[in-house]
Parts: structure tokens; C-alpha cells; sequence
């Protein structure tokens, strides 16, 4: 039987970071829309819901290929918009997320952003955006911004990526 779970993860646009979680074996659905917290973190900030089977991929690979497909160490004017973080769905996620997240910090030059939060709610997207890259790999967007990070993917996770998914 599988394992499967979730984590929730935001950064960036949201249709990129659909894109680039799609992409992935073990990687089951991905929910695109928007997640908040709780306590100052109640707004809501564009992220994916990743749902994955964890014989297939570890949760440190999905954090390791979240922040190197985000600017995960810029805190840039965005950042309410795009909030760099991982939403935990319990206690045990959360504290495993922040050891990964704490032991990649010696990987980057420059001072992760990034935070573990406590997953509070999630609003999806409206369904015309949804799957954006899947519907649309030609436009302007997907090739200037999306392209580059399933590159990025093929070039450092070969191996976890679903290559019939790369268009």
C-alpha cells in the first residue's frame, strides 16, 4: 500500500509552482490556489497543495526542489503575494519540515526566507487557471518563467521527473 500525504508549498506564482510539482513521480495531485496560516500569516498567499506518494519521494525532495525553483532567499516586495513558504498539515510534518528546511540552509549562500507554517485553509484557484502550464505551454509566460525551471528540473532531478510531462 502507499503512502501517501501532503504538503502545502508557496513562493512564487502559483502556476509555476503547479508546473514544477506536476512534473514530478511519486507526486499524485496538486492543487493550485492560495494558503494561509494562523496569526499573522492569515492572509491568503498563492501556493500548491501537493499531494505524493512517499515510496516514490521524500518530503526533503520536495522542499530541495521548492527552493531552488523559488527565489527562497529574496525577500522581495512580492513576498505578501507570494509568501516563500511550507505548510505543515500536523505537528510531526511541521517539525520534519523545519529539520530539512534548517539542514538546506547550509546548501545557499544567502539567508533562506523561506518558513514552515501551520496549514489553516486553502482556496483553489478559479478552474480556468487551473493546470495552467498543461493548457497553455506555448504562451509567453509558461516559456519565460515555467520553461526554465522544468530545465532546472531535468538538469539537477532527472530522475524524479515524469519526462512525458516536459513539453
Amino acid at each position: 500500500m502507499a503512502n501517501k500525504t501532503k504538503i502545502a508549498l508557496g513562493g512564487g506564482c502559483h502556476w509555476c509552482t503547479e508546473a514544477v510539482f506536476q512534473a514530478l513521480k511519486g507526486v499524485i495531485n496538486v492543487e493550485q490556489g492560495f494558503a494561509a496560516s494562523e496569526g499573522d500569516y492569515t492572509a491568503f498567499s498563492e501556493a500548491v497543495i501537493v499531494h505524493f506518494n512517499t515510496d516514490v519521494i521524500t518530503l526533503k525532495t520536495l522542499i530541495k526542489i521548492h527552493l531552488l525553483t523559488h527565489k527562497s532567499a529574496s525577500n522581495h516586495s512580492m513576498r505578501t503575494k507570494y509568501r516563500s513558504g511550507i505548510y505543515a498539515f500536523s505537528d510531526d510534518q511541521h517539525i520534519e519540515a523545519e529539520t530539512i528546511l534548517n539542514a538546506f540552509q547550509l546548501e545557499f549562500e544567502n539567508k533562506l526566507i523561506t518558513k514552515v507554517y501551520s496549514f489553516s485553509k486553502f482556496r483553489p484557484s478559479r478552474e480556468a487557471i487551473q493546470n495552467y502550464y498543461l493548457k497553455n505551454p506555448k504562451k509567453p509566460f509558461c516559456e519565460a518563467f515555467i520553461n526554465p525551471k522544468l530545465k532546472l528540473l531535468m538538469d539537477r532531478f532527472s530522475r524524479q521527473v515524469n519526462t512525458e510531462y516536459i513539453q
